[in-house]
């Protein structure tokens, strides 16, 4: 009996921010510049792995920044299946804010703080990328993947600012939208998608990770 045309098929995306960073554990903004995972950092992208060892992965991709593709290294060993970089999910581009804690970005550039702190979705910093620009790559790298792998259970291991945009768009939120939501290093999170309507299945799972982990800033 041939399958109906418009029988649904459920695509599974496992959304992995990557393992911590010093600059993580020091506030700082990081954006681009490629900082690698610390110990544990490292310690964390091994325990994620090891909790996904069983869910049926077809696949995996990851930021070619170092500290998301550490982290994907280390769940590709456990789960068997070699990953591949998407410099389209890296993270946001946060220009003259790179390299700063969030302290010094605020009393350095109190105007563009403010801006970045509320949200405004056109604000783009100087050497930097808006919110709504960084949504655009985001989400169609994001829905690419999802139609390429129909069907499936796939991993992809992000930022913070990439799982923050994502969050949204799942949930048809707005992107001015106060976080209601938490962001921790290493946290698993599972969407969903059924002929392109997208649902949030588990977001922020830390039960992995003996120590917690750190939130993506600011809330």
């Amino acid at each position: 009996m041939p399958m109906q045309q418009d029988e649904a098929v459920l695509t599974r995306i496992c959304l992995v921010r990557h393992g911590e960073t010093e600059w993580n554990a020091e506030r700082r903004i990081q954006g681009q510049i490629d900082i690698g995972l610390n110990a544990a950092g490292l310690r964390q992208a091994e325990a994620a792995g090891r909790w996904l060892k069983a869910a049926g992965i077809s696949a995996l991709y990851a930021s070619d920044l170092k500290r998301a593709w550490a982290t994907g290294q280390a769940i590709g060993q456990a789960v068997g299946v070699q990953p591949v970089p998407v410099p389209e999910l890296r993270e946001r581009r946060y220009g003259i804010f790179e390299g700063l804690t969030y302290a010094e970005a605020e009393s350095r550039y109190p105007e563009g703080y403010a801006a970045f702190e509320g949200r405004n979705a056109d604000y783009a910093f100087e050497h930097g990328e808006s919110l709504k620009v960084m949504y655009e790559r985001v989400t169609g790298k994001l829905k690419e993947l999802a139609q390429r792998h129909l069907g499936e259970s796939i991993v992809v291991v992000v930022h913070g600012g990439v799982l923050d945009v994502i969050n949204r768009f799942v949930r048809g939120n707005p992107l001015e939208m106060p976080r209601d939501f938490l962001i921790p290093n290493a946290g698993i999170n599972w969407i969903s998608a059924v002929d392109g309507r997208w649902t949030v299945e588990t977001w922020g799972e830390t039960a992995h990770l003996a120590d917690g982990a750190l939130d993506e800033l600011p809330s």
